[in-house]
C-alpha cells in the first residue's frame, strides 16, 4: 500500500519551541520513531511543514544588510534539504540498511494571478504578542494576523495547480525508495508571462497540506494522512460543545466551519482527495499514526454521502 503523509509544522517545532538545530532534531527523531513502522510494511512518501523554518532563516537574512533577503522560494528551496535531510537520517537510523531514502526539492506550479496574493493567510516564522507584531510589520512592510492568542507573519498561500518532479518520484517509488517530497508545499513557481515556458520563483508559501493531497492523487495513493498535535478533527473546537469526529463523509463536512490558518486546509485537503479518488483520507496526531491508517484513532474521510459519526 502507497501511503502518503504530511508531518505538520509542529510535528517539527513545537509551538513557541526555541527553533534550534537541536530541538528540530528532537521532534524529527519523534516523527521518525511514528513513521518507521509504517514504512517497514508500506511505501511511503514524506511531505512536511517548513513555516517556522522559512521565517527564521528569513529573520535572519535581514539582519545582514550587506544584501537583500532571500525570496521566499530560495528559503523554501533551503528548508526542503534541511529537513530532508534530517528526516532521512532519523528514519534511516530505524530502519534496515539497504531501504533506500531521496529528498526532492520539488517546485510547484502556482498562478501568478491567483487571488490569494491579494489576500495572505499562510502563517510563517515566530509567534509575537501584539505589539511586537505591530512593531515588526511597520517595520518589515509586513502583514500580521491571529494566530490563537499570539500574532505571527502571514504571506500568500496559492493553490497548487502541478508537481514538476512527479515522474521521478514515481520512478523512486517503484525500486521502493522512502521519498521526501513537496516539503513545505514544494518550492513555488510560475510561467513569466514575458517569455513562453520560462519558469521563475515566485514571493509565496504552498499549503503543504494542498500540495501533498495533489502529490497523494497523481501517484495514486492507498491513503493519505495529515499529522498533526490534533488528535482529530473537532465540532466547535475550544467550546465546551466541541466534539472528535471519528469519521465522516466530504458531503457530511460541506459548509461546515474550519479556522482557515489551521484545521480548514487540511479538512479541505481531505475532502479534495477523498473526492477525487474515492479512497480515504485522515487527520490525526502523529503518536496514533498507526491507528488513524487503522481507522481506530483521529478522522477519517471518505467519499460520498453519509451521516458524521463522533469520538
Amino acid at each position: 500500500m502507497l501511503i502518503v503523509t504530511a508531518l505538520g509544522g509542529n510535528a517539527l517545532l513545537r509551538r513557541g519551541q526555541p527553533m534550534t538545530a537541536d530541538n528540530q532534531r528532537e521532534n524529527v527523531r519523534i516523527a521518525a520513531a511514528a513513521l518507521a513502522p509504517v514504512a517497514r510494511v508500506h511505501d511511503l512518501v514524506v511531505g512536511h511543514g517548513n513555516g517556522p523554518q522559512v521565517g527564521l532563516l528569513a529573520l535572519q537574512g535581514a539582519a545582514y544588510r550587506e544584501v537583500e533577503t532571500y525570496p521566499l522560494d530560495v528559503l523554501g528551496a533551503q528548508t526542503e534539504g534541511m529537513i530532508g535531510y534530517m528526516i532521512e537520517q532519523e528514519l534511516g537510523n530505524l530502519l534496515p540498511f539497504e531501504r533506500p531514502f531521496a529528498t526532492l526539492l520539488t517546485m510547484v506550479e502556482v498562478d501568478a494571478n491567483d487571488p490569494a496574493f491579494h489576500n495572505p493567510t499562510k502563517f510563517i516564522g515566530p509567534v509575537y504578542d501584539k505589539a511586537e507584531a505591530d512593531r515588526l510589520a511597520e517595520a518589515k512592510g509586513w502583514v500580521v494576523k491571529a494566530d490563537g492568542d499570539k500574532w505571527r507573519r502571514v504571506v500568500a498561500s496559492p493553490e497548487p495547480k502541478r508537481i514538476f518532479e512527479l515522474r521521478p518520484i514515481k520512478w523512486l517509488l517503484e525500486k521502493h525508495t522512502i521519498v521526501i517530497a513537496a516539503g513545505g508545499g514544494g518550492i513555488p513557481a510560475a510561467y513569466s508571462p514575458h517569455a513562453e515556458r520560462k519558469l521563475e520563483g515566485i514571493e509565496c508559501v504552498i499549503d503543504k497540506d494542498l500540495a501533498t493531497e495533489l502529490l497523494a492523487r497523481e501517484l495514486g495513493a492507498d491513503l493519505y494522512v495529515m499529522l498533526t498535535d490534533a488528535d482529530a478533527v473537532y465540532v466547535d473546537w475550544g467550546k465546551p460543545t466541541q466534539r472528535a469526529i471519528r469519521r465522516a463523509s466530504v458531503d457530511s463536512l460541506k459548509g461546515m466551519p474550519f479556522a482557515a490558518g489551521s484545521m480548514g486546509p487540511k479538512v479541505q485537503a481531505a475532502c479534495r482527495f477523498a473526492a477525487a479518488t474515492g479512497k480515504a483520507a485522515a487527520i490525526g496526531a502523529l503518536a496514533d499514526l498507526a491507528k488513524v491508517i487503522e481507522g481506530t484513532a483521529g478522522t477519517t474521510i471518505v467519499a460520498g454521502s453519509g451521516d458524521i459519526v463522533y469520538g
